[in-house]
């Protein structure tokens, strides 16, 4: 297969010393930007009114004042950011030890937008469609847009460069038929476009509850499986020597994507390129073993949604900018750099 590799999980002791700590650290990052989140915006919530919201819940009352807004609505938005950038970005690194291109990620290859195709289409079908059931439809929609992507980049093998052509097609095309669905619906233009740019506005506490179920399995899954990833990432036959069943574990991946983008999709819309940055920047700090580069990936997406999040919803004050427009404004130029090497 002619693809850019991605670095085998082969590394020196002294990287392998240093990667406890780079986990933490991560840790340490996002426990800071919940904090700082959470804290900052339009109205600032001081410390006191943090543990009064909390006090509150303790106690089975409602909050009141700056408190209730930060339990209400700041809290659960910024952890939905959380979960969002944790399963895009660990989709972004098993879509690129799975199809060993360093390009991959769930929205450049068109994954995103068939979740994103799914949930408008059954919005449009049933407008009262229960919130719980969406993350399932749009997990489907992923799963056939990978699929789509997939099929149509192979040609004896799949490249980089191919793969990439197949994604941007497909998704051109998802989502302007995702487009024509919502400007033929009875949504307003301005959300229609705020949802296909990806955003978190009035997303709440059923919102995080709807999506972290599929979250849990996604992400559990693929830690579970970090080792096989390992093998894997060492080329097909190798791994097929070394008794791995190829097919098999690249199917369950797939299935594993499209469980973490469509949740991710279904409270966010059509949010890119965390995918993309976030695996190559904790591959430089953690290594490529799977059992670090996974939970490393995962915090780091977190802390950067919920800081994309955050300059969002604050740069423009008291409006905000999607979501997608701060991730694609830091990731764009890095992509451009990746084809370069790639090309």
């Amino acid at each position: 297969m002619n693809s850019l590799p991605i670095s085998t999980p082969i590394s020196s002791p002294r990287s392998l010393d240093r990667r406890p700590y780079v986990l933490l650290g991560a840790a340490l990052l996002l426990v800071l930007a919940v904090i700082a989140g959470a804290a900052w915006g339009a109205v600032r919530v001081p410390p006191a009114d943090v543990w009064a919201a909390f006090s509150a819940w303790l106690t089975g009352d409602e909050p009141a004042g700056r408190a209730r807004i930060f339990w209400n609505l700041r809290l659960p938005r910024v952890l939905l950011a959380a979960v969002v950038g944790m399963n895009l970005a660990v989709a972004g690194a098993l879509l690129q030890t799975l199809t060993r291109n360093p390009l991959a990620e769930p929205h450049l290859l068109g994954v995103s937008a068939g979740g994103g195709l799914a949930a408008v289409i059954a919005i449009k079908i049933n407008p009262a469609l229960d919130f719980t059931r969406l993350p399932l439809l749009t997990s489907l929609g992923c799963l056939v847009g990978a699929a789509l992507v997939y099929g149509l980049a192979w040609k004896g093998g799949v490249s980089p460069l191919r793969l990439v052509l197949a994604g941007v097609a497909v998704g051109a095309l998802l989502t302007a038929l995702t487009t024509g669905v919502l400007l033929t619906s009875s949504i307003t233009i301005q959300t229609a476009m705020s949802w296909l740019a990806g955003g978190l506005n009035a997303r709440s506490w059923p919102h995080l509850r709807a999506m972290l179920p599929y979250s849990v399995v996604g992400l559990s899954g693929a830690l579970l499986l970090a080792r096989k990833l390992d093998v894997l990432a060492l080329g097909d036959e190798p791994a097929t020597g070394l008794g791995l069943r190829v097919h098999r574990l690249r199917a369950v991946l797939v299935v594993l994507v499209a469980l973490l983008t469509g949740a991710a999709v279904a409270v966010a819309g059509l949010v890119g390129f965390a995918g993309l940055l976030v695996p190559h920047a904790a591959r430089r700090l953690a290594g490529s073993r799977h059992a670090y580069l996974l939970p490393v990936s995962a915090l780091l997406g977190g802390a950067l949604l919920v800081g994309a999040d955050a300059i969002a919803r604050t740069i423009i004050e008291p409006r905000e900018l999607p979501i997608g427009i701060v991730t694609a404004v830091a990731g764009a130029p890095f992509l451009l750099w990746l084809l370069r090497r790639a090309v």
